[in-house]
Parts: structure tokens; C-alpha cells; sequence
């Protein structure tokens, strides 16, 4: 993998990084410093000063004025420009994969494709620039024509989380671009670097266009009272907030008291269920992935896992085969599967986990730190399979680690009850070979999900179809199928290429 200071020297941070940028010009934070550390080895990556809230309301204006210009340029204007910015994503693809590896402890291959990611959604807006479509509607008036019409919203607030530190940005920033949105960036406070290189690959972009090209892109470099700010900011009519429950209540308030819109991606707590007639190494490959991929850090990671009687010892012996042989290490190294949690709170929120299950009658294996063949200073800890009851308190709550609750049952329909029983709904899968129970499984009376999988793992959605959840997950839809009409605003238009001024509902109204 790219050493750091080759990866920092392709990416343009050689030199001290700062900490807040607004279109091409760049300033220094004025708030609290912030010192990053690597979750490989604890290793200091960088320090800056973080942006101050009143930078905030300077960095929104300014993104208010790109607006005025950028949202006049024609929308294939604009998706040429997103073009040239997957153009240079693929030239720093390394590099930028091994920043989000050395930043927040992805593996390799996690890194690599999270970047390959970030590629395809440019392709995927690239096409959608062209097909912004509105629509004719058949009006009843005589010698009328009515249409809807899309247009850009204004400048989107986008606030990412750590585990996907450049993904989720650029799955916002690519379709709101094309619609005609500045994007005001707030990444998570331990993921600032990869920010920061992202910010400088969409300035190269934009300096091909010209120097007339209004440069849609801001980054905020803070914590939560950044995020507060921004989601106060009525410069900003769209909010897109990625994180935990509370966090995203806390941004669905602010935003709606000043009638804005939130786009909300919030937790999972995602449930699998395993039927008899199941290829149970199918299952098992797609549930240990889903399980441990990203150490269990993905939203759409594998929380709870149902088994059918029938099958349950069986299942579980072989998961546990699986777990005892997961490669476990420095994420740099190619063949290693597992690597390490963010940071010592998260793997205090995981041992507090572990031993609330334990409270309440679960079976824990594994979960435990490891020093074993693993760099020192990060949280490496072995992947955790629990045997617990469906009505422990604990599986209701999602812990943001490798922990997978492993549950029997006896009645697909009260598995099903299970699995919804939870606040949260973002992704579920079922693994069977029977057409009617997968069916049903996708159908009203099945899952409550966003994201309703059959034969796959709930983790790796595709950017063409919509992603998101339902419940406590927050209702949001990012990337594919028609989730751009949330970063624009819909225009009914009439039109009248008539002599005469017929009024709807038969009203007559003579002067």
C-alpha cells in the first residue's frame, strides 16, 4: 500500500492542511485544535485548528453566492464537470484509498473500493445530468399546458460520518452538483484528512473547467457544534446527515424548526433470517461478511441473525469456525479480513455491550481485544458471536462494533415479528430457496427495511438503487433511482397559448 507521505504528496498536503475552504480560496480555523491519530497504531496523521461557528456563517454565505451562478449553468455543463472529478478520482484512486485505510482503519480492499465508489456515482450523475426530466400533465382547460419542471434547491449541508469518510460525501456532492447545488461539507472530526484530499481532487476538477467555473464545493473541519450551526444555517435549504439516531434527531429538530428539509441516513441494527431450505454456505459467507466487514463500523453492517431450529447448531458451529479463522491485523496488509475499531471509546461502547448481553442471559464468544500479530496503540478486538434470547432488552439497541446476535426460531411469521421489532429499519435479508417465503419476505407483510435483500448479506448496496431506511433510520434516500428530486425543487407550470381565460373547476369569474 502507498506509504503516507507519498499518498499526502500525490494528493496535494505536503504542507500544513487547513482547515476551512470556500470555493478556491482556503483559511485557517479559527476554533479548537484537533490532533489525529491513526486507529492502526495510534500514530499522529495530522493537527489543525478546527473551524469556529462563526466561520460557519461566512462559508454558507459565500456557498449562497456560488449558487446564483452555478445553478444558471446548463445541467450537462455541470455533469461534465462531476465527469472530470471521477477523471481524477480514478488518477488518485491509491492514494486516496490508502488515506481512508491510514485514517479510519478500512482494510486495503475497503479502502480501494470505497474510492471505486466514489468513481461509479460520478458516472452514475454523469448520465443523470442529461435526464432531469419533468413531466406533461393533461390539463382541463382548453388551449393550456401543464408541466412540472425541476430546478436546483440552493446549497446543500452534507455531514458525514467517519466509517464511510469520502463516500457518503461524494454520493451527495455528485448528484447535488449536477442539480445545480453548492455542497457545504462538515466530515466527521476523525476522519478530517481524507476530507481535506477530497476537497483538493474536486478543485482540481474545477480548475480544468476554467477560471470562470463557480467551484460548488466548502469544507467545515469540526465537531458537533459545527454540525449544529450548519443545520441552523438558512443559507442551506437541504441537510443531509449521516450518523447515529440521536445525532440525527438532534439536526431533524433544528432543521425543521426553520421548515428546511432533512435527508436522514441513521442506524441499522440489521436483522438476517436463515430458513431451513437456505445454501448454508452461501448464507455463511454472505452473513460473516456483513457481520465483521468494516470491524462491524457500517450502518448496514449484521446485527442480528435468526436461525431456524432445524438448522441452528449446524449454523452455529460453523460461524464459529469462521470467526476462529478471521484474519485479524494491519489493515495494510493484504490478507488481513479484520482491522481495527476506530478508536478506545468504541471499543469501550463494545465491551459495555458485551457485558449488558451477558446481564441478559447471552451466550458471548469472542469480543475480546487481541494482541496477537496486531500493530500496537489500536483497538483490535476478535469479532463477537452471542447466543441470546429475541427479548433481551440489548438487541434492540445498535452497538457500532462487531457484534452479531444470534437467535433461534421455530414460525417464519414471529422471525418476521422479531426482525421488525426493532426502532430501526435500514437493511434485512433473508437467505432461502423457496420462491414463496423470499417472496413474501420482499413483499407488505415482510421486512420494514429500506434496503429488503434475498440470498445476499444486508451490506454492499449498489449506487443505482435508492439507499436508505425507514423508522429511526430517518426516511432518507441517497444515490440511485429518483433520490436527486430531494436536492431540487419542483415547479408546476400552467400555460395558457390561448385568446380566452378559462378558469379550473368550471369557475366563472366576468368583469
Amino acid at each position: 500500500m502507498m506509504p503516507l507521505n507519498d499518498a499526502l504528496a500525490r494528493l496535494g498536503l505536503g504542507s500544513a492542511p487547513l482547515a476551512v475552504s470556500a470555493g478556491h480560496s482556503a483559511v485557517a480555523g479559527l476554533g479548537r485544535p484537533l490532533t489525529k491519530q491513526s486507529p492502526i497504531d495510534g500514530s499522529p496523521l495530522l493537527e489543525l485548528h478546527q473551524a469556529s461557528v462563526a466561520q460557519v456563517e461566512q462559508v454558507t454565505s459565500d456557498s449562497r453566492t456560488v449558487f446564483e451562478s452555478f445553478r444558471m449553468l446548463p445541467a450537462p455543463l455541470r455533469g461534465e464537470f462531476v465527469r472530470r472529478f471521477g477523471e481524477e478520482l480514478r488518477k488518485e484512486k491509491a492514494a486516496l484509498g490508502a488515506l481512508v485505510t491510514l485514517e479510519v482503519g478500512k482494510t486495503e480492499q475497503e479502502g480501494q473500493g470505497e474510492v471505486q465508489e466514489m468513481i461509479d456515482i460520478c458516472d452514475y450523475a454523469v448520465g443523470l445530468s442529461r435526464q432531469l426530466y419533468g413531466k406533461n400533465i393533461a390539463s382541463e382547460r382548453p388551449a393550456h399546458r401543464l408541466s412540472e419542471q425541476w430546478l436546483p434547491l440552493g446549497p446543500v449541508g452534507v455531514v458525514s460520518a467517519f466509517n464511510f469518510p469520502v463516500a457518503v460525501w461524494a454520493w451527495n456532492a455528485a448528484i447535488a452538483w449536477v442539480c445545480g447545488d453548492p455542497v457545504v461539507w462538515k466530515p466527521s472530526e476523525k476522519a478530517p484528512l481524507s476530507a481535506l484530499a477530497c476537497h483538493e481532487i474536486a478543485a482540481r476538477a474545477a480548475r480544468t473547467m476554467g477560471e470562470h467555473f463557480p467551484f460548488p464545493a466548502s469544507l467545515l473541519i469540526g465537531g458537533a457544534d459545527i454540525g449544529e450551526a450548519l443545520a441552523a444555517s438558512r443559507h442551506l435549504p437541504l441537510i443531509s446527515a449521516t450518523g447515529s439516531v440521536p445525532m440525527g434527531r438532534a439536526v431533524g429538530q433544528v432543521v425543521a424548526a426553520r421548515l428546511g428539509r432533512s435527508l436522514l441516513e441513521l442506524g441499522g441494527n440489521n436483522g438476517a433470517i436463515v430458513t431451513p431450505s437456505a445454501d448454508l454456505e452461501l448464507a455463511l459467507r454472505g452473513i460473516v461478511f456483513a457481520a465483521v466487514g468494516t470491524t462491524g463500523q457500517r450502518c448496514t453492517s449484521l446485527r442480528r441473525l435468526f436461525l431456524h431450529d432445524a438448522i441452528y447448531p449446524a449454523m452455529l458451529e460453523r460461524l464459529l469456525r469462521a470467526y476462529a479463522s478471521l484474519r485479524i491485523g494491519d489493515p495494510r496488509d493484504s490478507q488481513t479480513l479484520v482491522g481495527p475499531l476506530i478508536d478506545e471509546p468504541a471499543f469501550t461502547q463494545m465491551q459495555l455491550a458485551l457485558e449488558t448481553a451477558r446481564s441478559q442471559g447471552g451466550v458471548v464468544h469472542g469480543g475480546e481485544r487481541t494482541f496477537d500479530g496486531v500493530p500496537t496503540g489500536g483497538f483490535y478486538v476478535k469479532p463477537a458471536l452471542v447466543e441470546i434470547d429475541p427479548n433481551a432488552a440489548v438487541v434492540q439497541t445498535e452497538t457500532f462494533a462487531p457484534i452479531l446476535y444470534v437467535m433461534r426460531y421455530s414460525d417464519l411469521k414471529t422471525a418476521m415479528t422479531w426482525h421488525n421489532g426493532v426502532p430501526q429499519g435500514l437493511s434485512s435479508a433473508i437467505f432461502t430457496n423457496d420462491m414463496r417465503e423470499a417472496e413474501w419476505f420482499c413483499s407488505a407483510a415482510g421486512s420494514d427495511c429500506g434496503l429488503v435483500n434475498v440470498n445476499i448479506g444486508t451490506s454492499g448496496a449498489e449506487i443505482g438503487g435508492a439507499f436508505g431506511g425507514e423508522k429511526e433510520t430517518g426516511g432518507g434516500r441517497e444515490s440511485g433511482s429518483d433520490s436527486w428530486k430531494a436536492y431540487m425543487r419542483r415547479a408546476t407550470n400552467t400555460v395558457n397559448y390561448g385568446s380566452t381565460l378559462p378558469l379550473a373547476q368550471g369557475i366563472e369569474f366576468d368583469l
